[in-house]
C-alpha cells in the first residue's frame, strides 16, 4: 500500500461487494521478493569469480528451500588477479502484486578478500536503505537487509563459493539502481531507512495482493515508536488522514505516526504489546463505522460498511425518518455523511459514531492505555474528536 492511498481513506472510492456477490477477478501470479533476486543475483556473480564467467541463468535456493532458476542480466568481470570483481543482476518480477520494487534491478558485486578464510562480508550499496533508528531488529548504521534474507544470500554465496572460502573470503556488495526514488513509495522512511529499499522476504515468494508485508510494516512502525521512548501513537488509515492528524497532532514526533491501513488488530494489539498509554485513531467515516462493527480487518473485500450502525446513529442525532431509511439502503458511508451534512448535523453525526468507534475498540482490544478519535471530512478537514470519558 503506497503513502497516498486516498482509497483507503475515501468509502466513495472503493467499489461495494455485496454478500453473494462474486469478488473481483484478480491476478494470481506470483513474484519473488527483493532478498531472493538478491541471493540470486549474489550466487551468480560468486559463480562468475569461481569461474572466470557468470552464467546466463543461476539457480537460487529460496528460505523456504525451493530451488528456482532465475535469469541473470549484465553478467560480467571486471578487473585482474585478486583485484576482479564479478557483476551480476537479477531483475525483480513481483508478479501480479502492486509492488514498488517490482522491475527493480538487484545488483551483487562480489570480490575477493584474500587469505580471510570463511568470512562472508555482506554490504549494502547504492539504492540500499541504512538503517538509522533502533526497533528494526537491524543494526544502526548497517544495511536495511533483513535477517532472512541476509542468511539467505550468504548461504547462496557459499554454496557457489564452494571450496574458495577454505582460503580466502568474499565481499558482497549488494545494490538497486533507483532504489531511492522506489523507497518513495514505501513506509521505509518513517522507520528510519534512508537512502534506499529494504531487502526483504521471509519466503522468497511474493504472494499477489499480499497483505502480509503492509500488516508486518505497521508492526514494526510500532516497534520503532516504543524502542525510541514514545508512549502515544496515533493510527490513521491513510495518507489523508495521516496528514490530518499531523495537523491536530504538531506536538507529536513523526514516529508517533503510523498508517495501519486496514489493520486495526494488527495495530491495536501491537500498541498494547509495546505498553503505549495513548492510542489516537485518525479516520473518516467509511472506517469509522467498520471499527464500530468490531471488524479487525476493514478492507473493503473482508465486510462492507453496516449501514444500519449508519442509520441508527443518524437517528441518534435527530434525521428525520425518511432520511434514515435511505441511509439503510444506500451503498456507501458517505451517503450518510453528506446528506447529514446538508441538515448541519455533521458533528453530532460523526461525534455518535466516534463514541460507537471507542466503546468497540475498547472492548476488542481491551488494557491499559486512553484512547481518542479524531475525525475528518472527505478533503482531510478536522470535524471532532472524541475522547474515552465521553463514549462511556
Amino acid at each position: 500500500m503506497s503513502e497516498d492511498d486516498a482509497s483507503a481513506d475515501s468509502p466513495a472510492e472503493t467499489p461495494k461487494v455485496r454478500k453473494g456477490d462474486p469478488k473481483r477477478n484478480r491476478g494470481n501470479r506470483t513474484g519473488f521478493t527483493t532478498g531472493a533476486c538478491s541471493a540470486a543475483a549474489a550466487r551468480a556473480a560468486t559463480l562468475g569469480l569461481v569461474g572466470g564467467e557468470v552464467p546466463q541463468s543461476v539457480v537460487c535456493r529460496l528460505p523456504m528451500g525451493k530451488d528456482v532458476t532465475f535469469v541473470v542480466q549484465d553478467g560480467r568481470i571486471d578487473g585482474e588477479g585478486e583485484a576482479r570483481i564479478a557483476h551480476a543482476v537479477i531483475v525483480k518480477d513481483a508478479g501480479d502484486d502492486p509492488d514498488a520494487t517490482h522491475g527493480a534491478h538487484m545488483t551483487a558485486d562480489v570480490r575477493l578478500l584474500p587469505h580471510r578464510a570463511g568470512e562472508i562480508a555482506l554490504l549494502g550499496g547504492a539504492g540500499v536503505g541504512t538503517v538509522t533508528k533502533p526497533g528494526l531488529g537491524l543494526e544502526v548504521g548497517g544495511p536495511a537487509i533483513n535477517p532472512v534474507p541476509n542468511r539467505n544470500i550468504r548461504e547462496n554465496v557459499q554454496a557457489a563459493a564452494g571450496e574458495l572460502l577454505d582460503h580466502d573470503g568474499l565481499e558482497v556488495v549488494i545494490s538497486v539502481p533507483g532504489g531511492e526514488e522506489m523507497a518513495k513509495k514505501t513506509l521505509n522512511a518513517r522507520l528510519g531507512i534512508l537512502g534506499g529499499i529494504s531487502i526483504l522476504g521471509t519466503t522468497g515468494i511474493v504472494r499477489p495482493y499480499s497483505t502480509a508485508a503492509f500488516r508486518a510494516s505497521v508492526v514494526q512502525a510500532i516497534d520503532v515508536a516504543a524502542n525510541q521512548g514514545q508512549t502515544r501513537v496515533v493510527l490513521t488509515t491513510g495518507g489523508r488522514t495521516e496528514k490530518f492528524a499531523m495537523r491536530q497532532l504538531p506536538e507529536l514526533d513523526e514516529s508517533c505516526f503510523v498508517q495501519m491501513g486496514d489493520f486495526v488488530k494488527a495495530a491495536f494489539l501491537s500498541a498494547i504489546r509495546t505498553n503505549m498509554k495513548e492510542i489516537t485513531v485518525g479516520a473518516m467515516v467509511g472506517k469509522l463505522t467498520k471499527m464500530s462493527q468490531g471488524l479487525a480487518v476493514t478492507h473493503a473485500w473482508k465486510a462492507e460498511v453496516d449501514r444500519d450502525i449508519l442509520a441508527e446513529s443518524a437517528r441518534e442525532v435527530g434525521a428525520p425518518p425518511d432520511l434514515v431509511e435511505k441511509i439503510r439502503a444506500a451503498e456507501t458511508a458517505r451517503f450518510a455523511a453528506e446528506h447529514l451534512a446538508e441538515l448541519g448535523l455533521t458533528v453530532d453525526y460523526h461525534r455518535a459514531l466516534a463514541k460507537k468507534a471507542i466503546r468497540s475498540l475498547k472492548s476488542c482490544y481491551p488494557g491499559d492505555y486512553r484512547l481518542a478519535v479524531l475525525v475528518c471530512d472527505f478533503e482531510g478537514q478536522f470535524i471532532v474528536r472524541v475522547e474515552e470519558d465521553e463514549a462511556r
